[in-house]
C-alpha cells in the first residue's frame, strides 16, 4: 500500500475532482491524504480520504472565506492583485509547511494540482515522485496557444502568434508576486531556476481532464502528458431522482455558475427571463450562493426551478442546453452528455474554456457582465434550434467515452510509479 498526499488550491471544485481520483486509489488499496489550511478540511467529504491541516499560524481557521470572496469578485485591478497575492501566500505557506508534514505522515508520493506550484516544488525538493493533474485547462505552454486565462480563439497566423506572445508577457507581469515566491522556493529547495506554474510539472506523468478535440491544436505536449477526460465521467449510476418534473414537449435548460460564482442573482435573473421568453423550462443550481428570498423571486419569473445543488450529470443528460460560467468540470460533463453550452465566463481559466467551446463549435459564448436578457435569449435560441452544435458534440463525447476517465488516471499513476495495488495483486493470484 502506498501513501499519497494531494496538494491543490483550496477551492471546492479542485478538491472535488481530485477526490474522485483519491477514492479510486483508495479502492485499489492505497492511502490518500489531502493537505492544506485548516478550512479546506470541509472540502474532504468522504471518510475514506484523509485530511491533514497545515499552516494554521498564517492561514488560521475562518480565514478562507475572505480569500474565496476576493477570488469570486476581484473587481478592480487592485482586487485582482489581492487575489494574486493570496495565491502567492498560499504557495509560500505550503512550501514552508509541507516538508515536515509529509515526513511526519510517511507519505510516499504526491499528487499535485497543476494550479498549485507548491506541490511540484516540494516533491522535487524532497526527491519525492509526483504526478501532476490538470483539473482545469492545462497550463502547459506552447507557441501560438493562448493561455487558459485568455479569451482568444486559436489562429495559425503571424498576427495571432504575436497576440499570444504579447498577452503572455502581460500575464507574466501581472503574476510577478507569485513568480517571486516560486523563484524563492526553488532556490530554497536547491532546484533549477523557475518562476511559473508550467515549470513545476511532473516529469513522470501529467494527467488532464480534457480530451484533444476540446483543446486548441497542440503540437508540443510532453510524452508524459495524458488526456483522460473528466475524472467523474465513469459514474454511470447517477440518479435522476433529484430532477424536477419536466414537460417532455418543452425545451429544458440547466444553469449553473459553479461554487464560487453562484451568488450572481442579477445574472440568474437575466437567464430566467431569457428562458421565459423562449418558453423553456429552467433549472438553476446556485451552489449555496443565493438566499431563500432570491431563489423564490427567480421561481416567480416563469417555468424556473431553483435549488442549491442538482445531480449535475443526470441533469445534463436531460437538458437541451446548459448555461455555465465555463468551469472545467461543468464543461467536460456537458460534453460527455452531448449538451450544447452557452458559456458566460467570469474568471480564472473560464475565458479560455469559453474560447475553446466556440472554437470546437459545441456552443456559444457571451459576456456574463454586460449581456442583456435579449442577448442571452438569442444565443440560447440558436443552441436550442440549430442542430449542428449537438452534432459537433458527438465526436468529443466519443473521445470522452474512450479516454478512460478516473480508472485510466489511476492506472497511469500506478504504472509510472511501478505500483501494483493490493487489490490487483490479489486478483492476479486468485
Amino acid at each position: 500500500m502506498a501513501h499519497f498526499a494531494v496538494v491543490a488550491p483550496a477551492f471546492y471544485s479542485h478538491f472535488n475532482t481530485l477526490s474522485v481520483l483519491a477514492l479510486e486509489l483508495v479502492a485499489r488499496g492505497h492511502r490518500v491524504t489531502f493537505m492544506h489550511r485548516p478550512d479546506a478540511a470541509a472540502y474532504v467529504r468522504d471518510a475514506r480520504i484523509g485530511f491533514h491541516a497545515i499552516g494554521a499560524a498564517s492561514h488560521p481557521e475562518g480565514s478562507l472565506g475572505d480569500s474565496l470572496q476576493r477570488a469570486a469578485n476581484p473587481g478592480s485591478p487592485l482586487g485582482l492583485r489581492r487575489v494574486i497575492l493570496d495565491m502567492a501566500d498560499s504557495t509560500a505557506m505550503l512550501c514552508r509547511e509541507l516538508p515536515a508534514a509529509l515526513r511526519e505522515l510517511k507519505v510516499d508520493y504526491l499528487i499535485a494540482d497543476q494550479m498549485e506550484a507548491a506541490g511540484g516544488l516540494v516533491a522535487e525538493g524532497l526527491n519525492m515522485p509526483f504526478i501532476s493533474v490538470a483539473c482545469a485547462i492545462p497550463v502547459n505552454r506552447e507557441a501560438g496557444i493562448p493561455l487558459p486565462v485568455m479569451p482568444f480563439l486559436y489562429q495559425d497566423s503571424e498576427r495571432a502568434y504575436k497576440m499570444v506572445e504579447g498577452s503572455t508577457l502581460v500575464y507574466d507581469w501581472m503574476m510577478k508576486a507569485h513568480q517571486r515566491v516560486i523563484e524563492e522556493q526553488a532556490r530554497a529547495f536547491g532546484l533549477a531556476p523557475r518562476g511559473k506554474l508550467h515549470e513545476c510539472l511532473s516529469p513522470l506523468a501529467q494527467i488532464s481532464q480534457t480530451v484533444p478535440g476540446f483543446d486548441f491544436p497542440r503540437r508540443a505536449l510532453p510524452p508524459q502528458f495524458h488526456h483522460v477526460g473528466p475524472l467523474n465521467a465513469h459514474d454511470a449510476a447517477h440518479t435522476h431522482a433529484g430532477l424536477p418534473p419536466l414537460d417532455p414537449k418543452r425545451r429544458f435548460v440547466f444553469a449553473s455558475l459553479g461554487t464560487l460564482q453562484g451568488q450572481r442573482y442579477g445574472l440568474f435573473r437575466r437567464i430566467a427571463h431569457a428562458c421565459r421568453q423562449l418558453d423553456a423550462q429552467l433549472l438553476i443550481a446556485h451552489c449555496g450562493g443565493l438566499n431563500e428570498r432570491q431563489a423564490r423571486a427567480l421561481e416567480r419569473i416563469g417555468s424556473t426551478r431553483v435549488c442549491a445543488f442538482a445531480p449535475q450529470l443526470a441533469v445534463l443528460e436531460r437538458a437541451d442546453a446548459v448555461i455555465s460560467h465555463a468551469g472545467s468540470n461543468t464543461v467536460m460533463e456537458a460534453i460527455a452528455a452531448g449538451t450544447p453550452i452557452l458559456a458566460l465566463p467570469i474568471a480564472f481559466d473560464q475565458p479560455g474554456a469559453a474560447a475553446r467551446i466556440e472554437y470546437a463549435g459545441i456552443g456559444l459564448r457571451a459576456s456574463a457582465r454586460v449581456s442583456t436578457t435579449g442577448r442571452i435569449r438569442d444565443q440560447l435560441r440558436r443552441l436550442l434550434n440549430e442542430p449542428q452544435f449537438a452534432q459537433r458534440m458527438a465526436p468529443l463525447s466519443q473521445e470522452i467515452r474512450e479516454a478512460g476517465g478516473v480508472v485510466r488516471a489511476a492506472d497511469i499513476v500506478e504504472g509510472v510509479l511501478n505500483l501494483q495495488s493490493p487489490v490487483q495483486a490479489v486478483a492476479n493470484h486468485g
